[in-house]
């Protein structure tokens, strides 16, 4: 029988990384049969898609709540199949509420489980770095502290570098030219981060408007539907308010990422993206107000920001919950933007966060490897 790779994948980052880690399997060893949950990236990448995952990236309690039984009847169709078919490996990647669960459940069945990208247990629930050590046979970080977060169970543990850096390098276009005038406005590819944090976004960028007439502004979406909702959204703040001309596309992010000259985005993957492609962000996000209650008792971190996380410092100005009002985006915004007070500062941090997430290897090549040689030990 061909030897077989799941890759699970929840989310439109983890759907990127499945795709590229798939091309790699099958650099290294043709015959191999993929199969998994993912998105488009996935499925256009030749995966055999189980379950489409590409509108299961919900986030808070409230909106887990609401897809409950969607997550339940997936997660058992899931387990029936790998107790049918007993792939050799599966490759879990991020999305820990819904993979640490089908860890076990692997676990239990006798199936190989190779975790890439490393939950955030060094930022809350440290309870799970012990359940993980049970279930995983082995484990793949992509930043460069995470290994050490491990060191008190027994859990094979690689740092094997930050996925993006390889994409995004790639996906470089030389033709392109930055305008110092051009500001990204990133509110999230989730229907409820949409809601929470477009209005404001664009009530900021109609400030920066008034202040700085030469700017332009730009708000790419991940997909069609996202567009669809913003448009109706900004259709109707416009109809109270008076808001400056907005471009809003599908598919562009990384293209303006190289383009503009400054950023407003929501806190997530899209802020390392932001880094490695050179664009200084203020970063932004706001939650259901009893999950931010729960996270300011349980998280350890001083930042909401993955850059700042590494940096150890605040390198993109950050305004969450509370924070986040109009005044003080505008406030942050403006000493990033060409010629501000911290922008020099902001340019200086992002390329040394950036130093410390490569490698000479690609990591796609890397976490390949690694699913291989588990596949190996199974034989």
């Amino acid at each position: 029988m061909s030897e077989t790779v799941w890759i699970i994948a929840g989310e439109t980052s983890g759907d990127g990384y499945g795709a590229r880690l798939a091309a790699e399997l099958w650099r290294k060893r043709p015959e191999l049969v993929v199969r998994g949950m993912g998105g488009p990236a996935m499925a256009k990448a030749g995966v055999d898609i189980m379950i489409d995952s590409s509108e299961l990236g919900v986030v808070g309690l409230v909106e887990v709540f609401r897809h409950i039984f969607t997550f339940i009847r997936i997660f058992q169709q899931l387990v029936r199949r790998a107790s049918k078919e007993r792939p050799d490996v599966v490759v879990l990647i991020d999305y820990p509420g819904f993979n640490l669960r089908f860890a076990k459940r692997l676990h239990a069945l006798g199936i190989r489980v190779v975790w890439y990208i490393s939950p955030q247990v060094w930022a809350w629930k440290r309870g799970r770095i012990h359940k993980l050590a049970a279930y995983v046979d082995k484990m793949l970080a992509i930043f460069p502290f995470e290994p050490e977060v491990y060191a008190e169970v027994d859990l094979d543990v690689s740092f094997i570098g930050h996925p993006l850096l390889e994409e995004l390098e790639e996906g470089r276009d030389p033709e392109l030219v930055r305008d110092p005038d051009t500001v990204l406005l990133l509110p999230g590819s989730r229907r409820m981060e949409l809601a929470r944090l477009l209005p404001d976004l664009v009530r900021t960028a109609a400030i920066l408007k008034q202040k700085h007439p030469s700017l332009t502004f730009v708000m790419p979406l991940p997909r069609p539907t996202t567009r669809d909702l913003a448009l109706k959204m900004l259709d109707e703040l416009r109809g109270t308010e008076k808001l400056p001309d907005i471009q809003v596309e599908v598919g562009t992010t990384r293209m303006w990422m190289q383009r503009a000259g400054t950023g407003l985005a929501a806190t997530g993957t899209v802020t390392v993206e932001a880094a490695i492609l050179g664009v200084p962000l203020v970063t932004v996000y706001r939650v259901n107000w009893l999950v931010a209650k729960l996270a300011r008792l349980i998280v350890r971190l001083d930042y909401a920001t993955m850059v700042n996380i590494i940096g150890g410092r605040e390198i993109f100005p950050e305004r969450v919950q509370e924070d986040m009002t109009v005044p003080k985006l505008v406030e942050a915004m403006e000493s990033i933007l060409p010629g501000g007070a911290r922008r020099e500062e902001t340019l200086t941090g992002m390329r040394e966060t950036v130093a410390t997430l490569g490698g000479n290897v690609p990591a796609s090549a890397r976490v390949a490897q690694c699913v291989l040689e588990q596949i190996d030990r199974s034989e």
